[in-house]
């Protein structure tokens, strides 16, 4: 019992092989992958809606900036959070899951990255569009500020906090 409880928490259990380390960790970060891709699926397809609504047209300079920053920046969130599920895919049986979770990971990373800035960009727009830019660039920073901390800072600090697994262990 005590061995799947740290499993469960991303710990090593004791008499875990390398292979199966890898295997846990690889099933867990595509496990993570799953929460995120609704969200940023979501924000793609609002996104590809928006210039056929009505009111396109009233947009300014900025605004259309904004817009096209935010299309991208989820676009290319999607691409890097799916990533991991196409390779593991492709990469089916060729015996290769410790280079393939260590691509998986950084893609992950750099996709929560990119989303964030599709986030911020997103709510500076509708900020903008509703409001005013001083309210846009406010509530942007402050949504970025938050996404930073809880998604970077507090883990890395927690990461410094901690020591570092050994991946040649077990």
């Amino acid at each position: 019992m005590a061995e799947t409880r740290a499993a469960d928490h991303g710990e090593d259990s004791p008499g875990e092989s390398r292979k199966e380390r890898v295997d846990r960790e690889l099933l867990e970060l595509l496990n993570e992958l799953r929460v995120a891709l609704p969200g940023v699926q979501f924000l793609f397809a609002f996104l590809l809606v928006v210039p056929f609504q009505q009111g396109g047209d009233d947009l300014t300079d900025f605004q259309r900036d904004v817009y096209f920053v935010t299309l991208l920046a989820a676009a290319i969130a999607t691409g890097l959070l799916i990533a991991p599920a196409a390779q593991h895919r492709v990469l089916f049986r060729q015996r290769d899951k410790e280079n393939l979770l260590r691509r998986s990971h950084r893609s992950a990373f750099a996709g929560l990255i990119v989303l964030a800035i599709a986030i911020c960009s997103a709510v500076l727009l509708v900020t903008d569009v509703v409001f005013d830019m001083t309210q846009a660039w406010v509530t942007a920073g402050v949504v970025a500020v938050l996404l930073g901390w809880w998604w970077i800072a507090v883990p890395y600090w927690q990461r410094g906090r901690k020591k570092q697994d050994d991946p040649g262990d077990g």
